[in-house]
């Protein structure tokens, strides 16, 4: 399966919706879209992740990535609408711990 991205800006926030698998196949075309966002100084990035069914390692580490840069350049991101088995993978790693997560599935603010 593929993956669909979609970008809006606003002000000094963008919001990514995914849809589809983040695997290793299109773990690259997510790291293409959602790095560079991160590099501006106080930019939100919001991840909306309601139509992602399935995501390996492959996809966390991309999503390690757009952290480590978030910080080093004083912008914020954040996930949300996670699905059940999305969520379950952020927590087994203890990611869930180190991300901003909203998710209406998981009914509650992280």
């Amino acid at each position: 399966m593929d993956l669909t991205i979609d970008v809006t800006d606003a002000d000094n926030q963008s919001t990514v919706w995914l849809s589809g698998e983040i695997d290793a196949y299109t773990a690259p075309q997510l790291k293409e879209a959602l790095v560079p966002l991160t590099t501006s100084e106080g930019h939100q990035v919001i991840v909306d992740l309601e139509d992602v069914g399935y995501m390996d390692s492959t996809g966390l580490g991309i999503f390690i990535s757009a952290l480590k840069s978030a910080k080093e350049h004083n912008s914020s991101i954040r996930l949300k609408n996670l699905q059940d088995r999305v969520l379950r993978l952020f927590q087994i790693t203890g990611l869930d711990d180190i991300f901003t997560i909203d998710t209406a599935i998981w009914g509650g603010n992280k």
